[in-house]
């Protein structure tokens, strides 16, 4: 019976090709999520763009990275921050959290009550400003 031995050297070729795939649908992904994203390129752009990455993948990829890949990072910030900033307000709506103008004036009303004293009061003022 005759053993098939797998070569070292084209165990890791197979390796590396095995990474290129990964790294190459990953671009993928990355590119036309940022065709998609992009707010600043009109439906006709997109489309062009689409059609270009699907019909001449390999020089398509590379074009867009090297025309568009400059600001690909900025993009992705700016909608992290707003997928954030979204987050934050549904999270203090969700949980009824009253606004810093709110508490101040119930922080007043208490002082005019006689309920806290000045210092309590500008202790608890600094905590809301900061």
């Amino acid at each position: 019976m005759t053993a098939y031995t797998y070569p070292l050297f084209d165990l890791f070729g197979t390796m590396l090709g095995f990474f290129v795939l990964v790294i190459w649908f990953w671009l993928l992904i990355v590119v036309f999520g940022d065709i998609f994203r992009s707010h600043d390129m009109g439906g006709g752009a997109k489309a062009l763009w689409t059609i270009f990455v699907i019909v001449l993948p390999f020089l398509g990829i590379f074009i867009y990275l090297i025309a568009r890949g400059g600001k690909m990072h900025e993009r992705a910030a700016r909608q992290a921050e707003q997928q954030n900033q979204a987050m934050d307000d549904y999270i203090k709506q969700a949980a009824g959290t009253p606004d810093t103008a709110e508490q101040l004036a119930k922080l007043a009303d208490l002082k005019s009550q006689g309920v806290l004293s000045q210092a309590e009061f500008d202790s608890q003022k600094a905590k809301l400003l900061t």
